[in-house]
């Protein structure tokens, strides 16, 4: 048989209680992480804006073109949209399995699968921000060398929409970033944990 030495006793419940604040501020970040991911692909995705010109006159007849500005109309966009889809997930089902608990231990390769999964997925949502706002900076001033003429001051509500879903985007990113510093942080305390536990444990005789 074996027993931890008594005097650990006060070590052992500051331990429970630290790893307790640990897990809810994660999930609290997890939650503000998801919430902000997906405002910003549900902005994106449902961004549009459909305006008319007047291109020519025939005598005095005008001539109108009408056109809709759309989020996959580019490509950045797209990406930017499926990347912070993704990172929703990832978050929402972190969420589900950290409440459901033991269930998915998998021996002990549940922690370094969650901090692997959340750099994976902070690389994710850092392309797909900066993608989309280097589309953005595009579309607000142009690109004189390239003669590609700017869009935002045409369509104003759009460009402002997709401002919005950076924001978001932008807000994930910083969440993912402290996401990540915990999970490994947490990960490195569980070990050193098991390690000092194993250290402190004493034999009882026969």
């Amino acid at each position: 048989m074996a027993l931890q030495s008594g005097e650990k006793l006060p070590m052992f419940i500051g331990h429970v209680w630290s790893k307790q604040k640990r897990r809810w501020t994660l999930l609290g970040l997890r939650l503000l992480a998801f919430l902000a991911a997906a405002a910003a692909t549900l902005v994106m995705v449902l961004n549009k804006q459909t305006k008319t010109f007047v291109v020519a006159t025939i005598g005095t007849t005008p001539v109108n073109l009408t056109l809709t500005a759309k989020f996959h109309h580019t490509p950045a966009f797209v990406f930017f949209a499926i990347a912070n889809g993704l990172v929703s997930i990832h978050n929402l089902v972190m969420i589900m399995v950290d409440l459901l608990g033991s269930k998915f231990d998998y021996k002990g390769f549940q922690l370094p699968m969650i901090a692997s999964l959340d750099m994976l997925n902070l690389a994710l949502v850092s392309g797909g921000a900066n993608a989309a706002a280097f589309m953005a900076e595009l579309g607000k001033n142009g690109n004189s060398h390239a003669r590609w003429d700017k869009i935002c001051d045409k369509f104003g509500a759009y460009c402002d929409r997709g401002a919005g879903a950076l924001i978001a985007s932008f807000l994930a990113l910083a969440l993912m970033l402290v996401i990540s510093f915990l999970s490994i942080l947490n990960l490195k305390l569980v070990n050193s944990s098991s390690h000092n536990s194993h250290n402190n444990i004493i034999a009882l005789p026969n």
